[in-house]
């Protein structure tokens, strides 16, 4: 018997800017049934160097909008506010009936199944390193493993601005990845904790030695929700199945549409929305 409490609605995902597009690109292609809303608050990005306060304040502000556009499953596709917001969330704002995701948990999850060393490094954001929530993650699952943060302030900004081909980000990328990089002689392992990083790949391998894994999230996190939706059948029977796409911007949609292609690999159609 249909349950009447509740009206099927797309799958929000949630970014600060066009980086989770790159998480929500292996959603969707995991879950390719699925309709999708994709929010980035291009407006206020960057998130990684702002308080906690104002990142929770600006994502639970997103994530809100979301659940009024009808989702009843919000992903938080953005290291920053899974790191700094979604734990209040989840504890003090949650109307009955939603869920909010974000993308640290099932990163950490898996971590173990590339590491032989147990010396694992992450490059992430200020705000990322800062709350030491992949330290406290992978050392819930896997207390064995020693975690080594370094914070990259200018990747944003070169993804971002599309400037990867230049100099000036191929020095900054090297002279990051050498910080890392010694803290640790056994490292054989690099966690890219901002969804922006990915973009970055190319450069990155030529600068981390031959045998070191270089993870990426979105495989890990679309593998992660495809198993949530089997184990919890309440949440999956929430959302709507018809393949639609639909993105928003809080900021110019013709400058998003250019740049979000570059991120989720296709062409698309963005309309701007207030969140405030």
């Amino acid at each position: 018997m249909e349950n009447t409490n509740y009206h099927a609605g797309p799958i929000g995902i949630f970014d600060s800017g066009y980086g989770g597009l790159t998480v929500f690109k292996e959603i969707y292609k995991a879950l390719p049934k699925y309709d999708y809303i994709y929010l980035g608050d291009n407006a206020r990005v960057p998130y990684g160097t702002r308080s906690f306060e104002t990142v929770y304040e600006f994502t639970k502000q997103c994530v809100f909008k979301l659940f009024d556009e009808g989702c009843n499953l919000v992903i938080l596709a953005c290291n920053t506010a899974s790191a700094k917001a979604l734990r209040s969330i989840q504890q003090n704002d949650l109307p009955p009936g939603k869920k909010v995701l974000g993308v640290i948990r099932p990163t950490s999850e898996v971590v173990d199944q590339f590491t032989n060393t147990n010396k694992v490094g992450i490059l992430a954001t200020q705000g990322t390193v800062n709350s030491g929530s992949y330290v406290i993650e992978i050392n819930k699952f896997h207390p064995e493993i020693e975690v080594f943060q370094h914070a990259c302030p200018l990747w944003v900004p070169i993804v971002e601005n599309n400037e990867m081909d230049s100099e000036g980000s191929q020095f900054f990328v090297q002279e990051d990845l050498k910080e890392l990089l010694a803290m640790s002689p056994d490292m054989d392992t690099i966690l890219l904790a901002c969804t922006h990083y990915p973009l970055l790949l190319p450069i990155i391998e030529q600068f981390v030695p031959k045998g070191i894994n270089i993870i990426s999230q979105g495989e890990l996190v679309a593998e992660s929700l495809v198993d949530y939706l089997k184990r919890h059948p309440e949440v999956d029977e929430k959302c709507s199945k018809s393949g639609e796409l639909k993105f928003y911007t809080t900021d110019d949609p013709v400058d998003f549409n250019l740049k979000a292609e570059l991120f989720f690999g296709r062409k698309i159609e963005s309309e701007v929305i207030k969140v405030v």
